[in-house]
């Protein structure tokens, strides 16, 4: 068990997030009542983290919870500790596949979509004048241009708002966690 203690405010200007606990129970779901490598994070937890990780810049963040050192165990506190880094990694790995696949998508939809285009100028510059030729021409444009702008709107919105997501998980799946008595 580590026995250094701090002060909370001592802690609060070192550490990068520091929450203080009442219980291990506090970083958990309270309705899942498995072990700690299994259970659920809690939503509140989770939240709270995402808004204190907001200012701080890119890279590893260092995660300290403060527990009252009469309630501290070593043991719980090596579990938590890897549950937290698998779930960390996890999601990290989750999103960062999101957010390169809408890259991926966002591309491929937008040179798709000129691709439409230029083959209905091609048709309606080069095609002898006939029925089918116009129908091309009528059904290619309008789905150029539409397929292209989705795949622009992925890459420049969508993407976008999935970037402080991957941003947070990636933070602290990098992170330390580290438990102080107090």
């Amino acid at each position: 068990m580590n026995k250094e203690a701090l002060s909370k405010d001592e802690v609060a200007q070192v550490s990068s997030i520091s929450l203080t606990l009442a219980t291990y129970n506090d970083i958990f779901s309270s309705f899942d009542p498995r072990q700690y490598l299994q259970r659920a994070l809690s939503d509140d937890f989770l939240q709270e983290i995402r808004r204190a990780s907001r200012d701080k810049t890119s890279g590893a963040v260092e995660l300290r919870f403060l527990m009252p050192a009469a309630k501290r165990s070593y043991n719980d506190e090596v579990l938590i500790r890897r549950r937290l880094r698998e779930h960390f990694k996890k999601h990290y790995l989750e999103a960062l596949h999101e957010y390169r696949r809408t890259l991926g998508n966002g591309i491929f939809m937008a040179l798709l979509g000129m691709a439409f285009i230029i083959i209905a100028t091609s048709i309606a510059t080069f095609s002898p004048e006939s029925f089918f030729h116009h129908l091309l021409v009528v059904i290619l444009e309008p789905a150029g241009w539409f397929t292209a702008w989705t795949g622009l709107d992925q890459l420049f919105y969508t993407a976008r708002e999935k970037k402080p997501y991957l941003d947070f998980y990636e933070k602290m799946s990098n992170g330390e966690v580290v438990f102080l008595s107090y």
